[in-house]
Protein backbone atom coordinates (compact mmCIF):
# COMPACT_ATOMS: atom_id res chain seq x y z
CA UNK A 1 0.00 0.00 0.00
CA UNK A 2 1.60 3.12 -0.80
CA UNK A 3 2.57 5.69 1.94
CA UNK A 4 -0.17 8.52 1.00
CA UNK A 5 -3.08 6.23 2.10
CA UNK A 6 -1.67 5.40 5.02
CA UNK A 7 -4.72 5.87 8.19
CA UNK A 8 -3.95 8.27 11.43
CA UNK A 9 -6.34 6.28 13.89
CA UNK A 10 -7.57 9.12 16.55
CA UNK A 11 -8.67 6.91 19.69
CA UNK A 12 -11.41 8.90 22.12
CA UNK A 13 -11.25 8.15 25.38
CA UNK A 14 -12.50 10.79 27.35
CA UNK A 15 -15.82 9.22 28.01
CA UNK A 16 -16.95 8.80 31.78
CA UNK A 17 -18.56 5.15 31.38
CA UNK A 18 -21.64 6.00 33.80
CA UNK A 19 -23.79 3.34 32.59
CA UNK A 20 -21.39 0.53 33.86
CA UNK A 21 -21.54 1.88 37.46
CA UNK A 22 -20.27 0.86 40.53
CA UNK A 23 -17.88 -1.01 38.48
CA UNK A 24 -17.23 2.05 36.09
CA UNK A 25 -16.16 5.15 37.37
CA UNK A 26 -14.96 8.76 37.00
CA UNK A 27 -11.33 7.47 38.44
CA UNK A 28 -11.52 4.59 36.32
CA UNK A 29 -14.48 4.59 33.55
CA UNK A 30 -15.41 1.65 31.90
CA UNK A 31 -13.01 1.78 28.97
CA UNK A 32 -9.57 0.91 31.04
CA UNK A 33 -11.59 -1.89 32.57
CA UNK A 34 -10.93 -5.50 31.94
CA UNK A 35 -14.56 -6.44 31.79
CA UNK A 36 -14.05 -9.68 28.38
CA UNK A 37 -10.76 -10.50 29.36
CA UNK A 38 -7.12 -10.00 30.36
CA UNK A 39 -6.82 -6.40 28.03
CA UNK A 40 -9.13 -3.41 28.35
CA UNK A 41 -11.14 -2.20 26.04
CA UNK A 42 -8.95 1.16 25.15
CA UNK A 43 -5.93 -1.38 25.03
CA UNK A 44 -8.14 -3.26 22.29
CA UNK A 45 -8.81 -0.30 20.35
CA UNK A 46 -5.28 0.00 20.48
CA UNK A 47 -3.98 -3.03 19.01
CA UNK A 48 -7.22 -2.85 15.98
CA UNK A 49 -4.63 -0.35 14.14
CA UNK A 50 -1.15 -1.44 14.95
CA UNK A 51 -1.12 -3.27 11.27
CA UNK A 52 2.02 -0.52 9.98
CA UNK A 53 0.52 -1.30 6.21
CA UNK A 54 -2.63 0.53 6.54
CA UNK A 55 -1.95 2.35 10.07
CA UNK A 56 0.28 5.31 11.33
CA UNK A 57 0.69 5.97 15.13
CA UNK A 58 -2.61 6.74 16.65
CA UNK A 59 -3.44 10.16 18.51
CA UNK A 60 -4.82 9.54 21.52
CA UNK A 61 -7.84 12.04 22.62
CA UNK A 62 -8.37 11.55 26.59
CA UNK A 63 -8.91 13.52 30.09
CA UNK A 64 -6.13 14.66 31.90
CA UNK A 65 -7.32 13.03 34.57
CA UNK A 66 -6.73 9.44 32.67
CA UNK A 67 -2.98 10.58 32.03
CA UNK A 68 -1.54 8.11 34.31
CA UNK A 69 -3.71 5.11 33.53
CA UNK A 70 -3.38 5.87 29.75
CA UNK A 71 0.32 5.41 29.36
CA UNK A 72 0.50 2.10 31.72
CA UNK A 73 -2.27 0.56 29.56
CA UNK A 74 -0.48 1.54 26.39
CA UNK A 75 3.42 0.34 27.80
CA UNK A 76 1.33 -2.71 28.76
CA UNK A 77 0.05 -3.72 24.96
CA UNK A 78 3.42 -1.88 23.19
CA UNK A 79 1.49 1.06 21.62
CA UNK A 80 3.68 3.98 20.92
CA UNK A 81 1.44 7.30 20.39
CA UNK A 82 2.01 9.92 17.76
CA UNK A 83 1.04 12.04 20.54
CA UNK A 84 -1.62 12.06 23.79
CA UNK A 85 -3.84 15.19 23.73
CA UNK A 86 -5.34 15.59 27.10
CA UNK A 87 -8.43 17.20 27.10
CA UNK A 88 -8.34 19.54 30.21
CA UNK A 89 -11.95 19.54 30.68
CA UNK A 90 -14.82 17.28 28.99
CA UNK A 91 -16.19 18.73 25.61
CA UNK A 92 -17.95 15.96 23.69
CA UNK A 93 -16.91 14.93 20.57
CA UNK A 94 -16.49 17.29 18.03
CA UNK A 95 -13.62 19.55 19.91
CA UNK A 96 -11.98 16.37 21.02
CA UNK A 97 -11.97 14.99 17.14
CA UNK A 98 -11.20 18.95 16.09
CA UNK A 99 -7.88 18.76 18.22
CA UNK A 100 -6.88 15.61 16.25
CA UNK A 101 -7.54 16.95 13.07
CA UNK A 102 -4.89 20.13 14.13
CA UNK A 103 -2.67 18.18 15.26
CA UNK A 104 -2.25 15.76 11.72
CA UNK A 105 1.05 15.69 10.16
CA UNK A 106 -0.71 16.99 6.83
CA UNK A 107 -4.35 18.54 6.36
CA UNK A 108 -4.93 15.89 3.43
CA UNK A 109 -4.19 12.73 6.47
CA UNK A 110 -7.08 9.88 7.03
CA UNK A 111 -8.60 9.98 10.59
CA UNK A 112 -9.98 6.68 11.36
CA UNK A 113 -12.13 8.24 14.63
CA UNK A 114 -13.23 5.73 17.09
CA UNK A 115 -14.79 5.60 21.11
CA UNK A 116 -11.88 3.18 23.42
CA UNK A 117 -14.90 1.96 24.85
CA UNK A 118 -16.42 -0.17 21.89
CA UNK A 119 -15.78 -3.64 21.43
CA UNK A 120 -15.22 -5.25 17.86
CA UNK A 121 -15.16 -8.99 17.74
CA UNK A 122 -14.56 -9.43 13.75
CA UNK A 123 -11.54 -7.69 12.90
CA UNK A 124 -10.96 -8.75 9.49
CA UNK A 125 -14.62 -7.51 8.56
CA UNK A 126 -14.03 -3.82 10.45
CA UNK A 127 -10.50 -3.72 8.17
CA UNK A 128 -11.93 -4.58 5.23
CA UNK A 129 -14.91 -1.83 5.42
CA UNK A 130 -12.09 0.48 6.42
CA UNK A 131 -10.12 0.20 3.63
CA UNK A 132 -12.80 -0.17 0.92
CA UNK A 133 -14.42 3.59 2.53
CA UNK A 134 -10.42 5.07 2.06
CA UNK A 135 -11.49 6.20 -1.66
CA UNK A 136 -14.57 7.53 -0.07
CA UNK A 137 -12.76 9.85 2.56
CA UNK A 138 -10.26 10.83 -0.02
CA UNK A 139 -12.81 12.35 -2.50
CA UNK A 140 -13.92 14.56 0.35
CA UNK A 141 -16.65 13.01 2.35
CA UNK A 142 -17.04 12.36 5.57
CA UNK A 143 -17.85 8.96 6.07
CA UNK A 144 -19.60 7.18 8.76
CA UNK A 145 -19.53 3.34 9.67
CA UNK A 146 -23.53 1.52 9.89
CA UNK A 147 -23.64 -1.23 11.97
CA UNK A 148 -26.07 -3.67 10.62
CA UNK A 149 -29.01 -3.87 13.40
CA UNK A 150 -29.80 -7.09 15.00
CA UNK A 151 -33.18 -6.10 16.86
CA UNK A 152 -35.44 -2.99 17.39
CA UNK A 153 -32.59 -1.38 19.91
CA UNK A 154 -33.69 2.03 21.49
CA UNK A 155 -30.61 3.15 23.14
CA UNK A 156 -28.67 3.78 19.58
CA UNK A 157 -29.10 6.27 17.11
CA UNK A 158 -29.78 4.94 13.18
CA UNK A 159 -28.58 6.08 10.23
CA UNK A 160 -30.82 5.93 6.83
CA UNK A 161 -28.67 5.18 3.57
CA UNK A 162 -29.18 6.85 0.75
CA UNK A 163 -28.16 5.99 -3.17
CA UNK A 164 -24.59 4.50 -3.90
CA UNK A 165 -21.76 6.39 -4.34
CA UNK A 166 -20.16 6.58 -8.02
CA UNK A 167 -17.17 4.57 -8.07
CA UNK A 168 -17.56 3.08 -4.76
CA UNK A 169 -18.67 -0.44 -4.27
CA UNK A 170 -19.84 -0.30 -0.64
CA UNK A 171 -20.64 2.92 0.52
CA UNK A 172 -23.70 5.20 0.41
CA UNK A 173 -24.75 8.63 0.69
CA UNK A 174 -26.46 9.17 4.54
CA UNK A 175 -30.10 10.36 4.00
CA UNK A 176 -30.31 11.20 7.37
CA UNK A 177 -29.75 10.43 11.30
CA UNK A 178 -32.37 9.47 13.33
CA UNK A 179 -31.94 9.95 17.08
CA UNK A 180 -32.76 7.14 19.24
CA UNK A 181 -36.21 6.15 18.77
CA UNK A 182 -38.70 4.50 20.92
CA UNK A 183 -39.94 0.85 20.50
CA UNK A 184 -42.34 1.63 17.56
CA UNK A 185 -40.56 3.62 15.47
CA UNK A 186 -37.30 1.09 15.79
CA UNK A 187 -39.14 -1.38 14.90
CA UNK A 188 -40.73 -0.03 11.64
CA UNK A 189 -37.38 0.81 10.41
CA UNK A 190 -36.16 -2.46 10.49
CA UNK A 191 -38.87 -3.48 8.59
CA UNK A 192 -38.35 -0.70 6.03
CA UNK A 193 -35.11 -1.72 5.92
CA UNK A 194 -31.97 0.57 4.99
CA UNK A 195 -31.08 1.69 8.66
CA UNK A 196 -27.75 0.97 10.44
CA UNK A 197 -26.48 1.44 14.11
CA UNK A 198 -24.58 4.64 14.66
CA UNK A 199 -21.21 3.51 16.02
CA UNK A 200 -20.03 6.36 16.03
CA UNK A 201 -16.58 5.20 14.03
CA UNK A 202 -15.82 7.46 11.42
CA UNK A 203 -13.09 8.22 8.31
CA UNK A 204 -12.59 11.51 6.97
CA UNK A 205 -9.12 13.76 5.79
CA UNK A 206 -8.32 15.99 8.70
CA UNK A 207 -8.91 18.71 6.37
CA UNK A 208 -12.40 18.10 5.53
CA UNK A 209 -13.64 17.87 8.75
CA UNK A 210 -11.86 21.34 9.87
CA UNK A 211 -13.64 23.37 6.92
CA UNK A 212 -17.19 21.46 7.95
CA UNK A 213 -16.40 22.90 11.83
CA UNK A 214 -15.78 26.00 9.82
CA UNK A 215 -19.07 26.49 7.73
CA UNK A 216 -21.46 24.71 10.84
CA UNK A 217 -19.52 25.03 14.12
CA UNK A 218 -17.41 28.08 13.86
CA UNK A 219 -16.90 29.38 17.38
CA UNK A 220 -16.10 25.65 18.35
CA UNK A 221 -13.32 25.28 15.41
CA UNK A 222 -11.78 29.17 16.98
CA UNK A 223 -11.58 27.91 20.65
CA UNK A 224 -9.89 24.54 19.66
CA UNK A 225 -7.37 26.49 17.29
CA UNK A 226 -6.58 28.82 20.09
CA UNK A 227 -6.08 26.05 22.26
CA UNK A 228 -3.82 24.15 20.47
CA UNK A 229 -2.20 27.57 19.13
CA UNK A 230 -1.09 27.94 22.96
CA UNK A 231 -0.32 24.43 23.89
CA UNK A 232 1.91 23.17 25.79
CA UNK A 233 3.69 19.93 25.03
CA UNK A 234 5.93 17.91 27.07
CA UNK A 235 7.09 14.06 26.04
CA UNK A 236 4.66 13.55 23.03
CA UNK A 237 2.15 14.41 25.34
CA UNK A 238 -0.45 18.00 24.25
CA UNK A 239 -1.49 20.06 26.79
CA UNK A 240 -4.32 22.65 24.64
CA UNK A 241 -4.54 25.44 26.63
CA UNK A 242 -7.65 25.38 29.27
CA UNK A 243 -8.78 28.75 29.22
CA UNK A 244 -9.12 28.56 24.99
CA UNK A 245 -10.48 25.38 25.25
CA UNK A 246 -13.34 25.50 27.44
CA UNK A 247 -14.65 28.21 25.72
CA UNK A 248 -15.46 25.55 22.84
CA UNK A 249 -19.02 24.96 22.46
CA UNK A 250 -19.67 21.23 23.97
CA UNK A 251 -21.42 19.31 21.48
CA UNK A 252 -20.99 15.74 19.68
CA UNK A 253 -19.64 14.97 16.22
CA UNK A 254 -23.23 13.80 14.92
CA UNK A 255 -24.91 17.23 16.29
CA UNK A 256 -22.32 19.51 15.26
CA UNK A 257 -21.23 18.43 11.82
CA UNK A 258 -22.55 14.70 10.31
CA UNK A 259 -26.42 16.45 10.49
CA UNK A 260 -25.65 19.49 9.28
CA UNK A 261 -22.95 18.26 6.37
CA UNK A 262 -23.23 18.18 2.68
CA UNK A 263 -21.08 15.27 1.85
CA UNK A 264 -21.93 12.41 4.31
CA UNK A 265 -21.27 8.92 3.74
CA UNK A 266 -21.95 5.57 4.97
CA UNK A 267 -20.57 2.55 5.10
CA UNK A 268 -22.29 -0.78 5.92
CA UNK A 269 -20.28 -3.12 8.27
CA UNK A 270 -20.90 -6.56 10.38
CA UNK A 271 -17.86 -6.59 12.33
CA UNK A 272 -19.92 -8.18 15.58
CA UNK A 273 -19.69 -4.30 16.94
CA UNK A 274 -21.17 -3.29 21.07
CA UNK A 275 -20.71 -0.08 22.90
CA UNK A 276 -20.98 -2.10 25.65
CA UNK A 277 -23.20 0.49 26.75
CA UNK A 278 -25.02 -1.42 29.75
CA UNK A 279 -24.99 -4.21 31.94
CA UNK A 280 -27.61 -5.95 29.72
CA UNK A 281 -25.57 -5.40 27.04
CA UNK A 282 -22.14 -6.92 28.56
CA UNK A 283 -24.10 -10.09 29.44
CA UNK A 284 -25.33 -10.46 25.44
CA UNK A 285 -21.46 -10.60 24.68
CA UNK A 286 -20.29 -12.67 27.46
CA UNK A 287 -20.13 -16.92 27.48
CA UNK A 288 -23.17 -17.93 29.75
CA UNK A 289 -24.02 -21.41 31.96
CA UNK A 290 -25.97 -24.18 31.51
CA UNK A 291 -28.68 -22.03 32.76
CA UNK A 292 -27.95 -18.68 30.96
CA UNK A 293 -26.13 -17.59 33.97
CA UNK A 294 -23.48 -14.93 33.57
CA UNK A 295 -20.98 -15.05 36.34
CA UNK A 296 -17.77 -12.86 36.44
CA UNK A 297 -15.89 -13.94 39.44
CA UNK A 298 -17.17 -15.14 42.87
CA UNK A 299 -20.27 -16.49 42.90
CA UNK A 300 -22.22 -19.65 42.89
CA UNK A 301 -25.83 -19.79 41.34
CA UNK A 302 -28.33 -22.48 42.16
CA UNK A 303 -31.72 -23.32 40.71
CA UNK A 304 -31.31 -19.59 38.96
CA UNK A 305 -31.15 -18.62 35.62
CA UNK A 306 -31.02 -16.01 33.18
CA UNK A 307 -29.02 -14.16 35.91
CA UNK A 308 -25.66 -11.62 35.47
CA UNK A 309 -23.51 -11.51 38.35
CA UNK A 310 -20.36 -9.41 38.33
CA UNK A 311 -18.22 -9.82 41.35
CA UNK A 312 -14.29 -10.16 41.83
CA UNK A 313 -14.08 -9.65 44.93
CA UNK A 314 -17.25 -10.69 47.35
CA UNK A 315 -18.42 -14.06 47.53
CA UNK A 316 -21.87 -14.18 45.92
CA UNK A 317 -24.71 -16.82 46.48
CA UNK A 318 -28.25 -16.85 45.05
CA UNK A 319 -31.10 -19.19 44.93
CA UNK A 320 -33.99 -19.41 43.07
CA UNK A 321 -33.06 -16.04 41.24
CA UNK A 322 -34.51 -14.94 37.43
CA UNK A 323 -33.51 -11.82 35.45
CA UNK A 324 -31.13 -10.48 37.75
CA UNK A 325 -28.24 -8.22 37.37
CA UNK A 326 -26.29 -8.50 40.82
CA UNK A 327 -23.05 -6.20 40.95
CA UNK A 328 -20.91 -5.66 43.69
CA UNK A 329 -17.79 -3.44 43.95
CA UNK A 330 -15.86 -3.03 46.85
CA UNK A 331 -18.49 -1.38 49.31
CA UNK A 332 -21.42 -1.36 46.45
CA UNK A 333 -23.33 -3.29 45.86
CA UNK A 334 -26.31 -3.31 42.89
CA UNK A 335 -29.39 -5.22 42.12
CA UNK A 336 -31.96 -4.88 39.53
CA UNK A 337 -34.22 -6.65 36.92
CA UNK A 338 -32.76 -7.71 33.38
CA UNK A 339 -33.84 -5.30 30.63
CA UNK A 340 -33.43 -2.57 33.01
CA UNK A 341 -30.11 -1.82 32.87
CA UNK A 342 -30.75 2.13 31.06
CA UNK A 343 -31.42 3.01 34.42
CA UNK A 344 -27.90 2.51 36.11
CA UNK A 345 -27.03 6.09 35.03
CA UNK A 346 -29.78 7.31 37.10
CA UNK A 347 -29.28 5.43 39.84
CA UNK A 348 -25.41 6.15 40.45
CA UNK A 349 -25.95 9.82 39.78
CA UNK A 350 -28.79 9.93 42.71
CA UNK A 351 -26.02 8.38 45.15
CA UNK A 352 -23.43 10.99 44.17
CA UNK A 353 -26.28 13.48 45.49
CA UNK A 354 -25.54 14.48 49.11
CA UNK A 355 -28.83 12.59 50.79
CA UNK A 356 -30.59 14.85 53.66
CA UNK A 357 -31.75 13.07 56.74
CA UNK A 358 -34.28 14.30 58.79
CA UNK A 359 -33.66 15.24 62.85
Amino acid sequence: MKQETLITPVILSGGSGTRLWPVSTAEKPKQFLNLLGPLSMFQLTAQRCSNEKLYRKPIIVGSSSHANIMQEQMQEVGVAPETVILEPCPRNTAPAIALAALSAESPADLLLVMPSDHMIKNITAFQKAVQESISVAQSRWLVTFGIEPTAPETGYGYIQQGDAIFGSTRSLSAKRFVEKPDQEKAKKMLAEGGFHWNAGIFLFRADVYLTAMEKHSPDMLLACIAAMNNKRTENLICYPDPDAFSSAPSDSIDYAIMEKAEKVAVTPVNPGWSDVGSWDSLCELCDKDEDSNVIIGKAKAIASANNLIHSPELEVAVHGVQNLIIVTHGNKVMVLPRGQSQNVKKLAENLEKKVKYPR
